[in-house]
C-alpha cells in the first residue's frame, strides 16, 4: 500500500505526499473516494482528492469534535495537529478510521519535516554561495547592499537594513537606508527594537497588532514609509563580539514574519557576521596602513631653500605621481634615498611597498637571486623558495641604489626584466608578472661609463627618463645651517634636552668644513652633538672634540695629544683646509677665517707653516 509513498519520500518529493497518500487510501478494498483538507480560515485548502467531492461541513464537524464523524456515505477523522482532516467514502468503522488517520497524519508530518529539511539545505547552500560572493567584495557599502538584497529575496521582505554598531559613539548605523539622503540611518544604540536586540543578543519579531507600538514610527515620518512588521536578529562574531543588528521590514506574502523566518535569518546573520567581521578588520587594516603611509610621507622632507633644492623639489612634485623611471644622481650621503622615498610616498603607489637594494653590496653571483628570487634547491644554499626584490616591490617602487656598480651581466638581466615586466626565479621556469616603478641612484657619471663600455647604453636610456641631481652639501650655502638646526632639534628632542645655540665661531667652523660625507655626515655629527655636548651653546671646541673624519681620512683632533699640541694641530689643519678651499689664495682664506691677511701669515709662522704654498 505504501510503496509509492516510500518511493516519493526517497526521491525527495514532499509536495507529492498528500496526493500519493490519497491514492494509497483509495487503493484499499471497498474505498472509492478520499479527500485530504487543511483548515485555513475562513477557507479550506484541498491537499488531495480522489473520486467524488466530499462534504466540507463534515470536515468542519470532525475538526470541531476532535473525533471521527459520519454523514451518509462519508466518514471523517481529524489528523494529529488539529489542522488537517481525512474524509473517506464509503464510511468505515470509527476504530479503523482512527488508525488510518493516524497513519496518514504520520506520513504528512514526515513529508512536512522532509520539506523543511530540504528548505534548510537549499537555504544553507544559497548562503554558502552568497558568502563566497560577499568575500570577494572589498567595498563595505556594496557588501551591505548585496546582503540586504539577498535577505529580501530569501525571506520575501520588502526592505532590509544592516545596523553596524559604533561602540565609541554609542550609535547604530543602518545601511542601506532608502529615503535617507545620506544613505545611512543613525540611531542611538539603545533605541527601539534594534537597540533591544543589540543589548539582549536575542532576536525579536514584531507583527501587526503584536507589540506594534514598539516600532519607532518617527523614522517612517522621515522616509514616508510605513513599517507594519519587522524581524531583527543580532550580528555577532563566533566569539560573541557584538557587530550590530540585521533587520527585515514588512513581510510581503504574509501579515508578519514567522518563526521559520527568524530561524532562517539567524543562520543568514551568522554567515553575514563572519564576512562583515573580516571586512571591518580589512578596512581597519587599510586605515592603519594609510595612516602609516601618511606618517611616512610627512616624515620625509627635502629640507633646504637653495635654488638647486627648490628646483629639485618642484620636479619631484611634478613626476611623483607618474610611473616614469627616475635616475637620481649625487655624491654619497647627499640624500638620494630620501628623494626616492619622497617620490614614492607622494605617488599613487604609496600604499604599496618601497624596496631598496644596494647593487654595489651584492656579489654578481647572487645578484640574480637577490633581484628575481630563487626556488628551493636552485643552488647549494637555497634551502627554501624566496621571492626577489622585484616581487616584494610589486605594486610599489624598487630603488636600485649604486646602479653604476652593477656588472654588465647583471645589467643585461635587469634590462630584460624591465622590458618584459616579468621575472623568473633562479631554478624556476614560471614567468611572474611584476608591476614595479623603478628608481635608480648612483654617485657615478653613467654617461661616462657608457662611453667607456662599462654600462649598457640601452639600460642607461631605460633608466634615464627623468634625471634628478642632488648638489653636494658644500654647494648649498645657507642650507648647511638650516639642515644642521633641523637635525639638532630632532636629536635634542629625542635626548630630552633643549637645543643649544650656535656661536659665531662654531658656525664659521661648520662653513669651513668640506663635508665629504655630505648630509649623512652632518646628520651623524648633529646626533653626536645632541648627546655629547653639555652646554647651552655650541662652541668651536665642541665641534673639534667630536668632528667626523675629514676628506683626508685623518681625525681633526688626535685624542692622544696634550691639549696645547692638539689645539695647534687643529689650527694648522683648519688653516690648511681654508687655503685648500680657496685654491691657495691667502687673501680669500683670511677672509673665510675672519682674520686680516697679515695676522694669518703671522699665525701660520707661529704654527710652523711658513713653507705652505700660497699666492696673493
Amino acid at each position: 500500500m505504501w510503496s509509492a509513498l516510500l518511493k516519493t519520500l526517497a526521491r525527495g518529493g514532499p509536495e507529492e505526499v498528500p496526493v500519493v497518500l490519497a491514492q494509497a487510501v483509495v487503493d484499499q478494498p471497498g474505498v472509492d473516494a478520499v479527500t485530504l483538507l487543511r483548515a485555513s480560515p475562513p477557507e479550506w485548502e484541498v491537499l488531495a482528492a480522489v473520486g467524488k467531492t466530499a462534504p466540507i461541513e463534515l470536515a468542519a464537524e470532525a475538526l470541531d469534535a476532535g473525533r471521527p464523524c459520519v454523514q451518509g456515505e462519508w466518514s471523517a477523522a481529524p489528523l494529529a495537529g488539529g489542522v488537517e482532516v481525512l474524509l473517506v467514502r464509503p464510511a468505515i468503522e470509527a476504530g479503523d478510521l482512527a488508525n488510518l488517520a493516524d497513519l496518514v497524519g504520520s506520513c504528512l508530518a514526515a513529508g512536512a519535516r522532509l520539506k523543511s529539511l530540504q528548505g534548510k539545505a537549499e537555504r544553507s547552500a544559497t548562503l554558502l554561495d552568497l558568502s563566497r560572493q560577499w568575500r570577494l567584495s572589498d567595498d563595505l557599502g556594496q557588501l551591505l547592499q548585496s546582503m540586504a538584497d539577498a535577505a529580501c529575496r530569501l525571506f520575501d521582505s520588502d526592505r532590509a537594513s544592516i545596523f553596524l554598531w559604533d561602540s565609541k559613539s554609542a550609535t547604530l548605523v543602518g545601511r542601506p537606508a532608502i529615503g535617507i539622503e545620506s544613505g545611512e540611518l543613525r540611531v542611538p544604540d539603545s533605541a527601539g527594537v534594534v537597540g533591544e536586540v543589540l543589548a539582549t543578543g536575542e532576536p525579536r519579531r514584531v507583527s501587526p497588532g503584536n507589540d506594534a507600538h514598539t516600532i519607532d514610527h518617527s523614522i517612517d515620518a522621515k522616509t514616508g514609509y510605513r513599517t507594519e512588521s519587522l524581524l531583527a536578529v543580532p550580528l555577532q562574531t563566533a566569539s560573541g563580539e557584538k557587530l550590530g543588528v540585521f533587520e527585515l521590514i514588512n513581510k510581503q506574502s504574509a501579515p508578519g514574519f514567522s518563526l521559520a523566518d527568524q530561524e532562517g535569518l539567524l543562520e543568514f546573520a551568522e554567515h553575514a557576521s563572519a564576512v562583515l567581521a573580516a571586512t571591518q578588520e580589512f578596512e581597519s587594516l587599510l586605515e592603519r596602513q594609510e595612516l602609516y603611509v601618511q606618517e611616512q610621507a610627512s616624515a620625509i622632507q627635502l629640507v633646504g631653500e637653495c635654488p638647486a633644492i627648490q628646483a629639485l623639489r618642484s620636479t619631484v612634485q611634478r613626476v611623483a605621481d607618474t610611473d616614469l623611471s627616475v635616475l637620481i644622481l649625487g655624491e654619497n650621503g647627499c640624500g638620494k634615498e630620501v628623494v626616492a622615498r619622497l617620490l614614492h610616498y607622494n605617488s599613487k603607489r604609496r600604499s604599496a611597498p618601497f624596496v631598496a637594494v644596494n647593487c654595489a653590496a651584492i656579489a654578481e653571483t647572487l645578484l640574480e637571486s637577490e633581484l628575481f628570487g630563487h626556488e628551493q634547491g636552485a643552488f647549494t644554499d637555497a634551502r627554501e623558495t624566496r621571492a626577489g626584490k622585484f616581487e616584494l616591490a610589486d605594486g610599489g617602487a624598487l630603488l636600485l641604489d649604486e646602479i653604476g656598480d652593477m656588472s654588465l651581466g647583471g645589467q643585461a638581466k635587469l634590462l630584460r626584466a624591465l622590458e618584459e615586466r616579468k621575472v623568473v626565479r633562479v631554478g624556476g621556469s614560471v614567468e611572474i608578472p611584476v608591476n614595479v616603478r623603478v628608481l635608480a641612484a648612483t654617485n657615478q657619471d653613467l654617461a661616462k661609463l657608457v662611453r667607456e663600455k662599462r654600462f649598457r647604453e640601452d639600460l642607461y636610456f631605460r633608466l634615464n627618463v627623468v634625471t634628478l641631481e642632488l648638489p653636494p652639501l658644500r654647494q648649498r650655502g645657507d642650507d648647511l645651517m638650516l639642515l644642521a638646526d633641523n637635525f639638532l632639534r630632532q636629536f635634542c628632542r629625542a635626548a630630552g634636552r633643549k637645543k643649544p645655540v650656535w656661536t659665531a665661531e662654531a658656525k664659521k667652523l661648520m662653513a669651513a668644513h668640506r663635508w665629504p660625507g655630505n648630509v649623512r655626515e652632518l646628520r651623524n655629527m648633529m646626533e653626536r652633538l645632541a648627546y655629547l655636548s653639555t652646554g647651552d651653546k655650541i662652541e668651536s671646541d665642541d665641534l673639534a672634540f667630536i668632528a667626523a673624519p675629514n676628506s683626508g681620512g685623518d681625525s681633526l683632533l688626535d685624542l692622544g695629544l696634550p691639549l696645547g699640541q692638539a689645539t695647534e694641530e687643529f689650527q694648522r689643519r683648519y688653516i690648511a683646509q681654508a687655503i685648500d678651499q680657496t685654491r691657495g689664495n691667502i687673501s680669500q682664506a683670511a677672509k673665510l677665517l675672519g682674520v686680516f691677511r697679515t695676522n694669518l701669515y703671522r699665525k701660520m709662522g707661529s704654527l710652523g707653516m711658513e713653507g705652505h704654498d700660497a699666492q696673493e
